[in-house]
């Protein structure tokens, strides 16, 4: 693979103006809160790393930017116009100017890895046959596949592979905003460091700008222009901000905010000692309900 750019050298052209805006956005299920107040401007070429622990909403975020999740409060708009004004054909043309890389590649286990890449080609252009193929040769040139692999189905293939063809089929249709939901996850460290090699490779496409959502900071600390860390809200007190961070991973790496710390650093400590605390607080509300449910008078007549 040849030697790319690191992220700190990459110039971006912020006169454009951002290309993806997310104002003031709050996501709820029912009575579960997952977002509250999240804005962030994403300035064309940046590639944007959205940090933090499992359940503190970074997919959720991922998939309201592109409309698969519609928010409860707040906009999203993307080179200016808002998702939620679009019509559903609307939104779906909107969307083949994203390109989406799914956790665990999301292939179609019944179709070779030729047609899963070829699959948006076909669903959304009317090019030939030969230009559709000669297309997948050369995406999966770029991902580093062997050409072998095109007549293979995904149970076939490698994890880290899949992966790759995932990233191919994502690029298929050229996009603007490239988004990852953890794209190492599952893989051994060097096949990891072979994801982010690919991931720098496509922030170096013209006008491509990149989203990744992940916990590993190995892939933070070598992609990342800009970091973003959430934390989860049922652990922030009200009116506390859900975005603890922005900046840049030198910034990440030098806070001295302990949330922060003890995730960089890896640390359990402190959560250990909640999660018992938490767990104490439950067995004495299971308790308290007992003996409340003992204590009440009976209902039935006597014989």
């Amino acid at each position: 693979m040849p030697a790319v750019a690191t992220a700190s050298s990459r110039h971006h052209d912020d006169a454009a103006g951002p290309l993806l805006q997310v104002d003031r956005l709050g996501v709820q299920f029912g009575s579960q809160h997952v977002l509250r107040d999240i804005s962030i401007d994403l300035d064309p070429g940046q590639t944007l790393v959205v940090l933090g622990e499992s359940g503190c909403g970074k997919t959720v975020l991922l998939k309201t930017m592109i409309g698969l999740i519609r928010p409860t409060s707040g906009f999203v708009r993307f080179e200016g116009q808002s998702l939620a004004t679009l019509s559903d054909r609307a939104l779906a043309h909107t969307r083949t100017r994203y390109g989406f890389v799914f956790q665990g590649a999301a292939l179609f286990d019944s179709l070779s890895i030729r047609d899963n890449i070829a699959f948006p080609l076909r669903e959304h252009t009317r090019l030939a046959e030969p230009d559709i193929n000669g297309i997948v040769e050369s995406l999966v040139d770029e991902v580093g596949l062997p050409r072998s692999v095109l007549e293979k189905k995904p149970v076939q293939i490698s994890g880290g592979m899949r992966k790759r063809a995932g990233l191919a089929r994502a690029l298929a249709l050229d996009p603007h905003l490239v988004l990852y939901d953890e794209p190492t996850t599952g893989l051994d460290p060097i096949m990891s460091d072979v994801i982010n090699e690919l991931i720098l490779t496509v922030s170096r496409r013209p006008h491509t700008t990149s989203v990744v959502v992940t916990h590993d900071m190995n892939t933070a600390r070598k992609v990342a222009d800009r970091v973003i860390m959430l934390y989860p809200l049922f652990r922030l007190q009200s009116g506390e901000p859900q975005v603890v961070f922005d900046g840049t991973p030198d910034e990440l790496d030098r806070s001295n905010d302990p949330r922060i710390r003890q995730f960089v650093e890896g640390r359990a400590g402190a959560r250990l000692m909640e999660l018992r605390e938490e767990q104490a607080r439950e067995a004495g509300q299971r308790d308290e309900a007992s003996r409340a449910s003992e204590a009440e008078p009976s209902t039935e007549e006597d014989e």
